[in-house]
């Protein structure tokens, strides 16, 4: 295992946290450092610049982390308590402690593991009824959200989508062959060329709203009602999107889990919902899109040096499976 920096060695110790849980728990990301504790989640932000988003200094990563808590208790308002300052004093590094502030955490109330959607899917627990009760959370929110203008055009789709292929030519061969790369890159070209005036109805329809952004299972918990939670909020560019691009990429996780009947469940319960009867006509290639954005971001794991090898082989076959995925699609 990679030593880990001395920040996340003190935050590891149960004695660093005022109400001393009995242990903590540390889950990596391509981007941020996640600590569980008996009834609380610390997230700090790793240093980095990935090109789709820049935390390289201090006050980057303070912005983002007051942006992660406003966006997100738009869906999930009682689990966001707030940003905290980590500081380093006569007694060390403590949260919200005396001296220098070295970097900060956005602390959040424990989540049930045990009502994720995810953990759920894989013990078969899930229901049509509970996945219909997601789409109408998610085609209430979109109807409140709001509308945004210069995002969901052709340029800035073409902007995504070649950024993505961009990004991935250095793990053709590791995470993606060459002709999977090239017959999904081929596609989307010319799916978004043969259907440019869809894409501009929908921006003239305000179709294009302020969304999740990353609504995949993971981020559903039955709890609260239903919580939604962890947005993006490091690139607007990637949050404002059209509707049909958040309703696909659900649909395409639940895809992911072998249940196609609950996608479809889910697709047809928005579609009720929001009256919105152009969806089916994209779905295809918004799955597509975002199976392919999984993929990207697990490859990107691959060159985290926090990351052990061991955990790095069974993001291998994470990504190549979410290629795989996105390539079905076509």
């Amino acid at each position: 295992m990679p030593e880990l920096p001395e920040l996340v060695q003190v935050l590891l110790d149960p004695r660093t946290y005022p109400d001393t849980p009995q242990r903590v728990e540390m889950v990596q990301t391509q981007m941020s450092f996640v600590f569980l504790t008996d009834n609380f989640v610390y997230k700090v932000k790793k240093p980095v610049d990935l090109g789709y988003l820049d935390y390289t200094t201090l006050d980057k990563r303070y912005a983002c982390c007051q942006k992660e808590v406003a966006l997100n208790r738009r869906l999930c308002p009682d689990a966001y308590l707030g940003v905290l300052s980590i500081t380093r004093g006569k007694d060390g590094i403590t949260l919200e402690g005396e001296g220098e502030v070295i970097e900060y955490a956005v602390k959040m109330r424990r989540l049930p593991q045990d009502a994720m959607l995810d953990a759920l899917l894989l013990q078969n627990r899930v229901t049509a009824q509970m996945i219909n009760g997601v789409a109408q959370r998610v085609a209430e929110f979109h109807q409140t959200a709001e509308p945004v203008t210069g995002f969901g055009d052709l340029d800035t789709l073409i902007t995504n989508t070649e950024e993505n292929f961009s990004q991935t030519e250095a793990y053709i061969g590791r995470t993606i062959s060459q002709e999977r790369y090239c017959h999904i890159r081929d596609w989307t070209r010319g799916f978004i060329a043969d259907n440019a005036s869809l894409f501009r109805q929908r921006v003239a329809d305000s179709k294009i709203r302020d969304c999740h952004g990353d609504l995949h299972a993971a981020h559903i918990c039955f709890t609260y009602g239903i919580c939604i939670y962890d947005c993006i909020e490091f690139n607007d560019r990637f949050r404002y999107c059209d509707v049909a691009a958040e309703v696909a990429f659900l649909a395409m996780d639940l895809d992911r889990y072998g249940r196609a009947d609950l996608s479809q469940s889910f697709v047809d319960a928005y579609v009720a919902q929001s009256g919105d009867e152009q969806i089916p006509e994209l779905l295809n290639y918004y799955k597509c899109y975002f199976a392919y954005v999984r993929g990207k971001v697990q490859s990107f794991q691959l060159d985290d040096p926090h990351i052990s090898e061991e955990e790095k082989e069974k993001v291998l076959d994470v990504a190549r499976h979410y290629f795989e995925l996105a390539e079905s699609y076509i």
